[in-house]
């Protein structure tokens, strides 16, 4: 059910200097939380460049213009290191990684409506525009979504829009923090925003960004060079801020730990690579980081990700079926989003080796799904159906 507010409508006040942010910020120090979300571009960089920043407070909404001269953003890190005002953001990912790149750590604490609406059943990864209409009845203007926020002056039509982040979500944040208390979920929240607390989290790790790129091979020293051409790839991305794709594309990357080449002859045939680049500095960088990782003792290169090694072991497609409908079950039961509880990766280990241990087998998770999930596995329980409803059925 839809909660209407009864706040007057905002006007919103536009802040391009130092010391009236500075201000600002005094008056917000005084706050129980605010709202709080950014207008950025990301095409052309490595690090997102920060256009406008929206506050808003019970009474104040503020937009700070990132761009206008001379002005330092620095005032915010008091509110930002506040503890006793809650920062609240919807999903804060993007957001805290502009701050830590900015202010070398992280506003704290937070609140993230995205998350505290998959915890109170609004649905996965529910979009702003969707929780302000399914909690305050409010439509919200798109028109300005894609707008170039680096384009001055600002329109008042843009201004209202940017607004509208920060207005709403404070209607937002209250109803969820009630129905939560309520609940008694309140500490399942607290639990899944602990992660926005850690900065290794929210900026990427070159020696890990290997691993999202999946490759299809169990040889550890393609995987091993695989590592290090990708690491290097990210530091030289976070270095020239640049983005990652510019620098050298992902199917390039495979491509160079497949055949490892050792000239730049060799480079410039792999396809996405320049000729100019496999002849300049950056390519016979790329070739000492080859020659590197495959100068590296076995010992030294890197396993093949469990998932790869479970291959050999494939999990029932039967038995992972049942788990997921069970993990739709309950969480349809319980009013949670079922991609808070459990991965669809998290299910296909179980369904191989049931005494693993995994995220879902623990703390409210595991009261929700994971031991009915275990039970299952080991033929304690079945499922049935009763009333158009998937029910548990002892065996």
């Amino acid at each position: 059910m839809a909660h209407t507010s009864s706040r007057p409508a905002p006007v919103p006040r536009l802040i391009t200097e130092t010391e009236d942010l500075s201000a600002t910020v005094d008056r917000f120090l005084a706050e129980s939380y605010v709202t709080v979300d950014t207008e950025f571009l990301r095409e052309q960089t490595y690090w997102p460049v920060l256009c406008l920043l929206q506050i808003a407070g019970q009474e104040d909404v503020v937009l700070i213009d990132a761009c206008a001269p001379g002005i330092d953003l620095t005032p915010l890190t008091r509110l930002f290191d506040a503890e006793g005002v809650i920062k609240v953001f919807h999903a804060a990912r993007q957001d805290l990684e502009i701050f830590l790149h900015l202010f070398g750590r992280l506003p704290a604490p937070v609140f993230d409506t995205q998350v505290a609406a998959m915890v109170a059943g609004y649905g996965d990864q529910v979009g702003y525009d969707s929780l302000v209409g399914s909690v305050t009845g409010v439509v919200i203007d798109k028109s300005h979504r894609f707008t170039d926020w680096s384009v001055r002056p600002l329109s008042e039509a843009q201004l209202a829009y940017a607004a509208a982040d920060v207005t709403h979500l404070r209607d937002v944040y209250e109803a969820l923090t009630k129905q939560l208390e309520k609940e008694k979920r309140t500490s399942w929240v607290a639990a899944e925003q602990e992660a926005l607390s850690r900065p290794e989290l929210l900026i990427a790790d070159p020696e890990r960004q290997w691993e999202r790129l999946k490759a299809r091979t169990n040889n550890r020293r393609m995987l091993g060079v695989l590592k290090a051409v990708a690491a290097w790839r990210e530091r030289e991305a976070q270095r020239a801020d640049i983005p990652r794709q510019r620098m050298l594309r992902d199917e390039s990357l495979l491509e160079i730990a497949a055949t490892t080449p050792r000239t730049a002859g060799a480079l410039a045939r792999v396809r996405g690579v320049t000729r100019g680049f496999a002849e300049g500095a950056s390519g016979q960088a790329v070739l000492d980081v080859v020659g590197e990782a495959l100068a590296l003792p076995d010992d030294q290169l890197p396993l093949v990700p469990r998932k790869r090694q479970a291959d050999a072991v494939r999990p029932s497609p039967a038995l992972t079926a049942l788990l997921k409908v069970l993990l739709a079950a309950r969480s349809e039961e319980r009013d949670v989003a079922p991609r808070l509880v459990a991965s669809s990766e998290d299910i296909d280990r179980l369904a191989s080796d049931p005494d693993q241990p995994l995220p879902f087998l623990k703390g409210w998770r595991k009261e929700i799904f994971g031991q009915d999930a275990l039970a299952l596995c080991r033929g304690e329980i079945a499922l049935g159906v009763r009333k158009g409803k998937v029910v548990l059925i002892p065996v």
